[in-house]
Order: C-alpha cells, then sequence, then structure tokens
C-alpha cells in the first residue's frame, strides 16, 4: 500500500497558472525568479509530460502555490530537500479535520464517497498514536517472509494472465494484465474468496476510471465495498483464517481495540491504495522500458543470464523516472510554519510532488535519463518517514516479477501505438497510462 489515492478533482484536468489565478503566480513569501509565466498545471497535455513543468517549479518556484483542479488551493512542494522534509514533518497533518477549507476553496480532497461510507479511520488520514496502533497491526501482514512466502502466488497469476493474450499476439497491458494482478493479489492477501474477487475487481475498475472525474460513481463503488468488508469481518469472526483480515480481527479480539470500522477502514484502504499504485508501476515501467530499448535490451539480457540485480536496481530507477504516484497524499499546516522559503498559513493543504522531487538535479545524476544500473537511488516513490509506503515490498515483488516474465516470455514486445496517441488518467494523485496497447511474436500454441 502506499500513501496515495486519487483526487477529488474532474476527469478533464483543466488548466490552472497565473493566466487562470493571477493570484498562483507568486504566492506571499515564496520568491519566483523573473522567468515568464508559470508553466500551465494539470492540463492534458501536462498530463502527457509533467516533467518540464516541474522543473521550471523547482528553479524558480519550489514551493508553489496553486488553485488545484477540484477548486482547492495548495501548496505544491518539488525540490527533494523540501520534499524529504515534508513528508517527515509531524507540523503536517495527514488528519482532514486539520484543513482550513474555508480558505481555500470549496472543493473537497480524499477519496470520494470515504466520508460517507465511515471510512475515515485509515491509515492516510490519520496521526500518531492512532496511526502508530494501526501501522503495528496491519505491518504484520508485510514482512520480509511473509511476501517472500506469497512469491509463488504472484508468478502464478503473472503466468495465468499472460496465458491469456500470450497467443494472440497482442494486448492491452493495462487491462489485461497491469490492472488484474494485484487486484487479485491483495484479496488473497485479505482474504476475499475468490467467488466474489470479481465484484472487487469491478468497484476498483471504477474508482480507476473515474477517481478522478465525477464522484457519483466512485462514492457508489466505495459504498459497496465497505458494505461488502462489512460482511466479510462478521462471517470471518466465525471462521478465521490466515489471511490479514483474520489477523485484524484476532489482534481486536486480543485487546488492540480495533473497531469494527478501524478493520473495514484498513480493509479498504489496502485493496484501494495498494492496488492502483501496482497497476501504474507494471504500466508505466513497461512503457519506459519500450521507450528506451537499450536499457530495456540490458535487462533482457542479464534476465537470460540468470541475475537478478539488475531487476533489483531497475524497478528503483523506474519508481524514481515515472513513478506511480505523482503527488503524495494530502498534509495540513497544523502551525504557521516556513518550507523551502514559503510562508505556510495553518490550515494550508500541502502536496509533496514525488515526480518533481525524484528528478530533481540537485540530488540525481542525469535525472531524466532512465539508467537501470543507477545505485546512488534513494528516491521518494514510496515516501518518506512514518508514512512511508506499507506495501512498498510487495508492490516491489509484484512490479520485478511482471516485467521479468513479461519480457523473458514476450522478448520482442513492443509498442503498438504512438506516443502521442497513449492518454494517461486524470486525477491528481496517481499517474498512470489509461491503455497500453503492445504486440510481440504470439507464443506457439
Amino acid at each position: 500500500m502506499s500513501d496515495a489515492r486519487p483526487e477529488a478533482g474532474p476527469d478533464a484536468r483543466p488548466e490552472t497558472g497565473p493566466d487562470a489565478h493571477p493570484e498562483s503566480a507568486a504566492p506571499a513569501g515564496c520568491p519566483v525568479a523573473a522567468a515568464g509565466p508559470t508553466p500551465a498545471l494539470f492540463s492534458w497535455q501536462f498530463a502527457a509530460d509533467p516533467y518540464p513543468a516541474y522543473a521550471w517549479l523547482r528553479e524558480h518556484a519550489p514551493v508553489h502555490r496553486t488553485r488545484l483542479p477540484s477548486g482547492v488551493e495548495a501548496w505544491l512542494v518539488t525540490r527533494y530537500p523540501d520534499a524529504r522534509q515534508a513528508l517527515a514533518d509531524a507540523r503536517l497533518s495527514k488528519n482532514p479535520v486539520h484543513h482550513s477549507a474555508a480558505a481555500h476553496g470549496k472543493g473537497k480532497t480524499g477519496i470520494p464517497g470515504e466520508r460517507s461510507a465511515n471510512l475515515m479511520t485509515h491509515l492516510l488520514n490519520i496521526d500518531p498514536p492512532d496511526h502508530t496502533r494501526l501501522r503495528r497491526l496491519v505491518s504484520k501482514a508485510f514482512t520480509p517472509r511473509r511476501v517472500a512466502a506469497f512469491a509463488p502466488r504472484i508468478q502464478e497469476l503473472t503466468d495465468r494472465l499472460i496465458d491469456g493474450f500470450a497467443q494472440r499476439g497482442s494486448a492491452d497491458l493495462i487491462h489485461e494484465f497491469a490492472f488484474p494482478l494485484p487486484i487479485y493479489a491483495i484479496c488473497d492477501l485479505l482474504g476475499v474468496p475468490a467467488e466474489d474477487q470479481d465484484d472487487f475487481r469491478d468497484w476498483a475498475g471504477m474508482m480507476i476510471r473515474h477517481g478522478g472525474g465525477p464522484r457519483g460513481g466512485v462514492a457508489r463503488s466505495v459504498k459497496k465495498m465497505r458494505a461488502y468488508l462489512a460482511e466479510l469481518i462478521h462471517r470471518k469472526r466465525a471462521d478465521l483464517g490466515d489471511d490479514l483480515i483474520s489477523g485484524l480481527i484476532r489482534a481486536s479480539d486480543h485487546g488492540e481495540h480495533l473497531t469494527e470500522n478501524e478493520a473495514a477502514a484498513m480493509c479498504f484502504v489496502l485493496l484501494f491504495a495498494g492496488f492502483e499504485t501496482t497497476v501504474n508501476l507494471i504500466g508505466n515501467g513497461t512503457y519506459a522500458l519500450l521507450r528506451n530499448p537499450a536499457q530495456r535490451e540490458l535487462l533482457q539480457k542479464s534476465l537470460a543470464a540468470g541475475d537478478t540485480d539488475l531487476l533489483t536496481t531497475g524497478i528503483e530507477e523506474l519508481l524514481r523516472y515515472d513513478g506511480p504516484v505523482e503527488l503524495a497524499t494530502w498534509r495540513y499546516a497544523t502551525e504557521e510554519m516556513t518550507l523551502g522559503g514559503a510562508r505556510i498559513a495553518e490550515g494550508d493543504p500541502v502536496l509533496v510532488v514525488l515526480a518533481a522531487a525524484d528528478r530533481d538535479p540537485a540530488r540525481f545524476t542525469e535525472p531524466d535519463v532512465l539508467d537501470l544500473t543507477r545505485r546512488d537511488n534513494p528516491h521518494l516513490g514510496y515516501g518518506h518517514g512514518i508514512h512511508y509506503c506499507l506495501g512498498a515490498p510487495l508492490a516491489r515483488l509484484e512490479g520485478q516479477t511482471a516485467l521479468a516474465t513479461l519480457l523473458t516470455r514476450l522478448p520482442d514486445l513492443q509498442l503498438a501505438a504512438e506516443p502521442d496517441e497513449l492518454r494517461w488518467r486524470g486525477g491528481l494523485i496517481m499517474r498512470g497510462l489509461r491503455t497500453l496497447p503492445v504486440e510481440f511474436t504470439p507464443e506457439p500454441s
């Protein structure tokens, strides 16, 4: 699970900038060099390649206040040291109660429907000590031993999905591979019965397709998922297994004081935040390798030789280069503070732009170059501090297994569309392709 989720803005990411919102060009306390107008943010053109705009912000307005597509005004943090500080700064709360909404537009933050479905008490919305208590409980599901034991199941799911299109010679790797793999994996981890997993796939699909668009469809899916989880928790109490939901129930029964709402919210956010990050890791990672054939060939030769070292460093580089989470989830200043030269008022929302920080040339050599051999790579793709992605080991395992199997079984994999024909999903927090059409030599029947 990552510290990430869809933002509640409209799907068509309207442009923002000084022309639309003059006050955002030079916020008080944030020096901006005289270098022309602020680039337009959150348009479809921006979504296709946000990195030039982020480079401008890093240089000229590293902590920049702007109005988001949802109508909320927030600070964007783009330089690596400021981002790292903000991710671990206790003055920046995860709890929306600290948001001074009246001063920052009428738009909403968070997952559509989570409040009405009583799913707010999860790791992305709380601070210590509640965060410490809940994270301790769920962390038992993501120990290195447990993740390693899950590896054969990940490989089985991966091969089964590729079997579904390998003989055809073409596929949409998002819908046929990157999307279902983590959904089925996290359902297995939670203990969702196999006969119910397609329902979860449908609900999750609604959230991915519309996470940045109309809130109604997403909210309905959230409520359906909440009702199902409540019923599943009730059933598990009578028949505990070795899955995560059973583990949470046992913890609650042994004095850890986990309420039913907390258990449902925990399962919801593990499922919800734990799958889209992996969808995007697989999709963005495959796309980056297809656009960088020399790096892809280097990795294939390494895998053919039985060497997995480059796969290990390569996943980290793909997370840095074009990671699945563009902006870390919402934080709110609990007091007036200074960050990167900007004066941030109490109640102000702060969004750390991971995609910008991870291409900061002050921290990474040749940051716009994909280098799978990169060793000095303390990227922020899975966050930093107490909210560091709990499910990072599982996501890495899924990403490594997916990419290694794809490149081994379909060695001549190539794009079946021009890059400028591809579209990126709307929404603020996540970064992922809507589709990824590919072609390859069919496997023999």
